[in-house]
């Protein structure tokens, strides 16, 4: 049975995009989630924890990317969410590592 003509659509550029910002764009979201949430609670336990969770949300992200419409959008939204815990990672407390 032959692939409906309406799913085949996509140029290569597209594809291409949408490849790119799922694989890249969600792994910067899924580390830059992961600095964030570390920047503000215990870190080492989040950071130990990020080995099996970052692959987890890393993947979902890889999946979000294959459903937007087009993969500017999903790029730049992948790039401001990454920008916004960039910004709280940057303004975060800073951890008392002597006690």
């Amino acid at each position: 049975m032959p692939a409906n003509k309406k799913y085949l659509t996509t140029s290569k550029w597209q594809r291409f995009g949408k490849i790119t910002a799922g694989i890249l764009g969600g792994y910067l979201v899924a580390q830059t989630a992961h600095l964030a949430l570390a920047s503000y609670v215990d870190h080492v336990v989040v950071l130990i924890t990020s080995t099996f969770s970052l692959f987890i949300v890393w993947a979902a992200l890889i999946i979000l990317a294959f459903l937007a419409k087009s993969p500017w959008k999903i790029w730049l939204l992948y790039l401001g969410i990454s920008l916004l815990f960039s910004v709280l990672i940057y303004f975060a407390p800073p951890l008392n590592t002597l006690s």
